[in-house]
Formats: C-alpha cells, structure tokens, sequence
C-alpha cells in the first residue's frame, strides 16, 4: 500500500518498477496494461525496440526519397481536419506502453501514443500522477508535448512539454537519438509544439509528483475579469494551491475554483463524482453552486482522477451545442443516457466526420494578464461566447513553436514573471463562410495587438507570413537544417486551415449522402454512426 493505492506487480528493485513481460490485461485501475499486440514471450522493453527499429527503417526510406511524411498516431485531439495518405504515413499507433516507473526519482519512461487516462490509471496506485494532466482522456503523451498540453496546475509547473525531462527520437534521417537538458537541448526544447516537424518521437521521461486520494476544490464566485485575475493572483502565491482556473460564464458573472490535494474528503456535502453517466458536468456542477450562493465561497471534495478528467464528459460545455442541433432536451435524463456520446473523443470522431468542426470556432488562446480584460471584453463585443474558460499558465524563457515562447513585457506590472492567461474560446461561429473565416482572422490579429497567440492544435488562420510573425522562424529552421528535417513538412503546413477545403462540405463518396447530405440531421448522424462503427477516421480509404 503506498499512500492509500495499492500496487500490484513485479518490483526489479524496491524503487523501480519495470512492467512484467507476462501476457495479462486487467481492469483500468490496475497497475498491469494490455499488451496486445506483443508477440509471446516479448517483453514490452524488447517491443518498443522492434518497433522503433521499423520506425526508423521507414523514416531512412522517405529521406532517401526526399519524400514528406506524416506521422499517424492512431487518435487525435485537433479540432483542424486531419487526413493522411497512406503511402506517406509513419505508424507510431504500436508505441502505446508505460515501460517503467521510477518510484526514487519519481519519472514515468512512456511512449507517446499512451492516453492521459491509461497513464494516470498506471501511476496512481505508486501515489503519483503526472505534474500536468491536460483535461481530456484520451489525449496522449506525445500529443501533449508535440502539441500544446496545459491544464489547472500549469499556473505552477508550465505546460506539459516543461514536466518532460528526456525524448527519444527518431531524425527525418532515420537515425534515433535521445535529447534532454544535457543532450542536444536545442532538439530536446525545439521540439515541443513543432507537431512533429523536426522528427519523430517515440519516448518520453516524464516528471511524477505525490499524489492524493482526493482534491479539495473551493469555489469562489467572481463579478467579472478584474476580480477573477485578482483571485488567481491570490491563490497563486498560496503554497498550498495545487490547482486554478475559472469559468467566466458571462461578461460579469464566473467562478474561480482553486485545488488542494488530500487524503482527507473534507467539505460542506459527501463526496462529488465527475466520471459516471450519472454525474453532472463540471461545468453545470459549478454554476450550480454559483446559482445556489452567488457570494460565498463553497468547497467540496473529489476523487484526484475525476478530477483531473472532469471536463472530460460533455468536453467542458461544447456537449451542448450537439444537443441543440439534434433538438433534444438538454437535462439529466438525456445527459445520462447519451453519455457514451459525450466523451470527448467520440464527440471528435463525431464531429470530424459530419463536417460540424467547419461550424464552429474552436480557439485555445494565451494571452498576458495584462491584457486579459481588453480580450474578454472584445470577445464579448466580437463573438458573444460564452462561457470561457481561464487557466493561468507559468511563463517559460525558454523558445519553442507553442505559446510558452511568449515573452512578458518587463515593464509591465507583473515584470518578467507576469502569468499569461489561457482563455478557451469554444462556441458556434456565423453561418455565412466567408463571415466565419473573417471572424477567426480578426481573433488571430486582436491577439497579436495584445501580445497574445494561441494553440496550434486548434483552427489556424494566419497567412505564412503573419504566422512567422508571430513564431521564430530563424531559429526553427535552423534546427530543421541542423537535424536534417527540411524534408519533413514544416509546422506551418502541418496547422495552417486550408480555406478552399473549408468552403466545400466534407461530403462522403456515397450516392445516397451525396445527394442528402444537406439535409438535417444526415451529416449530423452520419458523424455519429462513425463514431460507433469506425474506429479510424485520420487514414485516407
């Protein structure tokens, strides 16, 4: 028993735990993972070097070729259309397994295609989980370093790519490499949020922290931005804070909800659950305590694993437009029997094949605290979305393609330390295409006059030029020089919304959908008939 977590398994020392190569799969709380796809009699050390040996083989291929590649991971979580040819793919789908946990050190050896789920379901019965855990399930490891993974805990440990302490890679040359602070740290910094521009990634070392049985989240109501910047301030400088953010649910109503982690469920009611069907979503949950005392702070206790996935069921509140389109009633009831529905990857897979993510703005964006209140304020006159959600966000002085290469002003009040203000911009954009577009391009360039950018994972807009405005390119292409990348597509082509795609529907090769296909809701349900069926909507067939 380690800090209330019972651990099963194999120990090659008292300290280090390194997975048993027995053939076994058990429930998800447990410690063991299914290990289908392993060879018998394979340890899971020795399948993952097979597998990056293909890898690499493959990638040797394409660079003797000079021919551009994509890599497929099996799942995505970008809001962008995604497709991929499948004579110019790299699989890394094999490379889903946890292969050691370092209890002394407190680091996690992972490979990247494993979910935030399986990996915290892994970690947990050691008494750790990872320092950042991005809010959705099925998120992975790789996708959050290549990527931009951020969540309530990065106002004290910075975005997930910061809590990664070494990578293996496989260069566009074939050759596998591994880079960290000590080795290569130009490849190792470079990396995070080039979407897999300068190589492959195919292992991680990831940095774990103590965790608890529960986490104690108080609540506290705000009547808009300058309070709610003034109450993530505040908690920030509180030691005992493991976790902020907030939920602006109108121009001047929201509610800042701070974490601790506890053995101990304390609170004014019985313990709250996030994960099961009958369980409110968060986001309800919160305004419902709002509704109920608009001016006194509430607290209540949840398990750490529902918490840490508690926007997962209804993908915070974007759940709810689904139901509008289908007119059906938005209550528990339904909630409860469509939950299968409203994970967030079904709702993905969903809404990538029916062609509704060309409907709606899909923006994670960052932005300074100083600016914090002047963005709000023209989303409000500009979009009208709401709610929004606000997560603070430790800077970071080192580069990289992600937001963290932002730079505070040094003159402003919060100096070289000021906290920049991840503010989830998730909501139905005009009907008319053109309209749309132009309303994505204006929040792109509001966010540059305000010293902000956004996550590349999302609908990006920028023409190549304003985009290396805002990004380094110099120093991006020189690590793409260095390491051989250049045949590889650039990062900018890999994000960029291709417009005359967005401005013809998505239309599957079928003569009946062809022909009813604008009629509600066939795409609406052909989305969800995927979802259910089909398992792989990224691969061309």
């Amino acid at each position: 028993m380690t800090n209330g977590y019972m651990v099963n398994g194999d120990f090659s020392s008292p300290e280090t735990f390194v997975f048993s190569t027995k053939d076994v799969c058990v429930l998800p709380s447990g410690v063991y993972q299914c290990r289908h796809g392993v060879k018998p009699g394979m340890s899971i050390v020795d399948h993952h070097r097979v597998t990056v040996t293909v890898i690499s083989a493959q990638v040797k291929e394409f660079y003797k070729q000079k021919k551009p590649f994509r890599i497929y991971h099996g799942s995505t979580n970008a809001t962008r259309d995604t497709t991929f040819q499948r004579d110019s793919v790299v699989d890394t789908s094999p490379l889903r397994f946890v292969l050691n946990i370092d209890q002394k050190n407190k680091t996690v050896l992972v490979e990247p295609n494993v979910s935030m789920e399986q990996l915290v379901s892994i970690t947990l019965p050691f008494g750790l989980v990872p320092l950042v855990v991005p809010e959705f399930r099925k998120i992975t490891v790789g996708g959050a370093f290549a990527g931009t993974g951020g969540e309530s805990s990065s106002y004290k440990h910075g975005f997930f790519d910061s809590t990664v302490e070494k990578i293996e890679m496989v260069l566009a040359t074939g050759e596998v490499v591994m880079t960290s602070e000590s080795e290569r740290p130009d490849l190792f910094h470079g990396a995070a949020g080039t979407f897999g521009s300068l190589g492959v990634t195919t292992l991680l070392t990831v940095r774990l922290i103590e965790a608890k049985l529960y986490v104690q989240l108080t609540y506290q109501p705000v009547q808009g931005m300058p309070q709610a910047l003034e109450r993530i301030k505040a908690a920030a400088k509180n030691p005992k804070v493991d976790f902020i953010d907030g939920i602006l649910y109108a121009l001047d109503k929201g509610v800042i909800i701070t974490g601790k982690m506890t053995n101990d469920a304390v609170g004014s009611r019985s313990i709250q659950y996030f994960s099961r069907a009958q369980d409110p979503w968060f986001y309800l949950h919160a305004e419902s305590l709002l509704k109920r005392d608009p001016s006194t702070a509430q607290i209540i206790s949840t398990p750490i694993k529902d918490y840490l996935f508690r926007y997962d069921r209804g993908a915070f509140w974007t759940g709810t437009y689904a139901f509008r389109y289908f007119l059906m009633p938005f209550n528990w009831v339904t909630r409860f029997l469509f939950a299968y529905f409203f994970q967030t990857h079904v709702m993905y897979h969903a809404m990538h094949k029916s062609g509704h993510s060309k409907k709606y703005i899909i923006q994670d964006t960052v932005v300074p605290f100083r600016s914090a209140q002047r963005f709000v304020e023209y989303l409000d006159n500009s979009l009208g979305i709401f709610p929004l959600w606000l997560c603070p966000i430790k800077p970071s002085a080192i580069g990289g393609m992600n937001p963290r290469s932002l730079w505070a002003d040094p003159n402003s009040e919060g100096g070289e330390d000021e906290m920049l203000l991840n503010i989830g911009v998730w909501g139905p954009g005009p009907k008319n295409q053109q309209k749309f577009i132009t309303k994505n391009v204006e929040l792109e360039k509001e966010l540059n006059k305000l010293g902000g950018t956004k996550w590349l994972y999302a609908q990006t807009y920028y023409t190549e030029e304003e985009f290396w405005q805002t990004y380094d390119r110099e120093l991006y292409d020189a690590l793409r020089e260095k390491y051989d990348a250049e045949s590889l597509p650039d990062v900018y082509t890999k994000v960029k919304v291709n417009l005359k795609a967005l401005e013809t529907p998505v239309v599957p090769d079928r003569w009946l959908l062809k022909y009813t296909w604008h009629i509600w809701p066939i795409s609406g349900l052909y989305g969800v008939l995927h979802a259910i069926f089909r398992s792989d909507y990224l691969l061309s067939h």
